[in-house]
């Protein structure tokens, strides 16, 4: 689980407010299955504040926003526990 330390507090914090306190785990195997998942939409989808609501892994600038009837496509993350949106093709 590379990118986020998980001794750190804040992060140990984050990752059961956001992620654990809502899931049942069912062993290793699944904890494992679930911090995996959970790690990559932290660092790749979650906008970060202190990096001005950008991500730690960088990705392209989005396209400015298109306006009325644009749409928008969501990818369901942990089994519904998280989504991530962004604008359809």
């Amino acid at each position: 689980m590379t990118g986020l330390r998980i001794l750190d507090p804040d992060r140990v914090r984050t990752v059961r407010a956001e992620c654990l306190d809502w899931m049942l785990v069912l062993g290793r195997r699944h904890l494992a299955r679930v911090l995996r998942a959970y790690v990559a939409h932290y660092n790749g989808a979650r906008p970060h504040r202190g990096l001005e609501l950008k991500t730690p892994d960088l990705r392209p600038d989005p396209a400015p926003w298109p306006g009325n009837g644009a749409r928008i496509r969501t990818r369901r993350v942990l089994g519904g526990l998280v989504h991530e949106y962004e604008l359809a093709a």
